[in-house]
């Protein structure tokens, strides 16, 4: 069965989703399992899409008009197509630069997993970066900033820390220069953002 998910960035009905409806339905996925959310990409309240995941099982295929309609940024669209494709589950691109991708085909597969490896890439360069900035702090007689603070740069890493595996909390805290609470406040145990992190990466005052 096809599944469809669409996403439009306004709620006040200035962008409509007629477009991807019609690109839906015109590849063979039935109205009735066509779902929608009317927010922005970085949004994590998104019903829609989680609806549309509850209904997907083993042999299903997630199908998405545009790449950028599914993922808040290339991590969580790596982490999420993993996770359907772990399920037994399917995902296509319609259109745009990711129309590539239909991991029910061998091909699709392989695009797919250089996503991946850029993600992974991503991921290690701004690890490092972030290491090398705490570091050159610490030279200075700074201790990772000043205790308990968190800041959009320590929510980066943590993100990226915390979504691998054998991460040690308590190390990564001292690294950081905050608390075990301060840490979950802003990023789930499985490297999501929270969001008082998310306003932090959004530039915006606690």
């Amino acid at each position: 069965m096809l599944i469809g998910y669409m996403r439009v960035s306004k709620a006040d009905g200035s962008q409509t989703v007629d477009l991807q409806r019609d690109a839906l339905t015109a590849d063979g996925v039935d109205p009735a399992y066509l779902y929608e959310d009317r927010a922005s990409g970085r949004d994590d309240a998104r019903p829609g899409l989680a609806a549309a995941l509850k209904a997907l099982r083993p042999g299903d295929t997630l199908v998405v008009w545009k790449l950028d309609r599914l993922g808040r940024d290339l991590r969580h669209l790596v982490n999420t197509v993993h996770g359907l494709t772990q399920g037994g589950v399917g995902f296509k691109v319609l259109t745009g630069h990711g129309a590539s991708i239909d991991t029910t085909t061998p091909a699709g597969k392989l695009v797919f997993g250089i996503f991946a490896a850029l993600a992974e890439f991503e991921r290690d360069l701004l690890t490092e970066r972030t290491l090398a900035g705490l570091a050159s702090a610490r030279a200075r007689g700074r201790n990772g900033g000043p205790p308990f603070k968190m800041t959009a740069a320590k929510v980066r890493l943590a993100m990226a820390a915390m979504g691998q595996p054998g991460t040690k909390i308590g190390e990564l805290c001292r690294e950081l220069g905050v608390t075990r609470q301060t840490l979950y406040r802003h990023v789930g145990p499985d490297g999501s953002v929270r969001q008082q992190g998310q306003r932090l990466l959004d530039g915006k005052r606690l």
